[in-house]
């Protein structure tokens, strides 16, 4: 068994740990696996050990490693933040995006993802801990925002994302993940169909489980560490 095929059990081993510890049902989390800054051989071993579902921060190197994997049948998620120079080509390539957090970058989504394609799935990223250096929409604006995102044609809005200040504290993690959860569940009150939280890394991946996510972004669990200040 390769070192990523070790990772990758021994990750779903421990989402099943925490949805069974939690009071989830079995098979209720997704894991995201977290590709960015990792060679194109890395994710051909990683589906291999049967993952599908890959995030991608960087435009660019996305762009080339789906080249490289045209052979497998991928789901491809852009995790990372949103130029408005970059829209088409994420509009044309990906199947999910977690960071939007500004009607005109979503309406450019939708204006160019092409008619015959499904639609795009979308979550929109919320500023949870307030963070300056943080993307994200704020709190207290994301209802609005959820309601126009989610009138918008080739656009789905499945749910909302979240980046917390990183915290050691598991009772921390929680409150974080627990703000996203109340969040969403104020949004379905107004009629909005969602059913995402793209919540939890490698590191508070219980915390979020606990609070209700239902899908977890891991990237150094799966494929080692990388360099310092990254967290997912």
């Amino acid at each position: 068994m390769s070192a990523i095929a070790e990772r990758v059990s021994s990750t779903r081993s421990r989402l099943q740990a925490a949805e069974q510890r939690f009071g989830r049902p079995a098979g209720s989390v997704t894991l995201l696996a977290v590709s960015k800054r990792q060679p194109a051989s890395a994710l051909r071993a990683a589906h291999a050990a049967g993952l599908r579902r890959f995030g991608e921060n960087y435009l660019s190197e996305a762009l080339g490693k789906q080249a490289q994997l045209r052979d497998l049948d991928l789901e491809w998620h852009y995790i990372g933040p949103i130029q408005s120079n970059k829209t088409k080509d994420i509009a044309l390539n990906f199947d999910w995006v977690h960071t939007l957090d500004r009607l005109k970058v979503a309406r450019r989504l939708s204006e160019q993802r092409p008619p015959g394609r499904a639609p795009l799935q979308v979550c929109l990223q919320v500023n949870i801990s307030g963070e300056a250096s943080k993307s994200g929409c704020s709190p207290r604006d994301t209802l609005a925002l959820a309601h126009a995102i989610a009138a918008l044609p080739r656009l789905r809005l499945r749910g909302l994302m979240c980046i917390p200040a990183p915290d050691s504290d598991f009772s921390r993690q929680r409150a974080a993940f627990a703000r996203l959860a109340a969040l969403q569940a104020h949004c379905r009150e107004t009629g909005l169909a969602l059913d995402t939280l793209s919540m939890g890394m490698s590191g508070d991946l219980e915390a979020a489980v606990a609070e209700g996510c239902t899908l977890v972004r891991i990237g150094t669990a799966l494929f080692g560490p990388r360099e310092q200040g990254e967290h997912a």
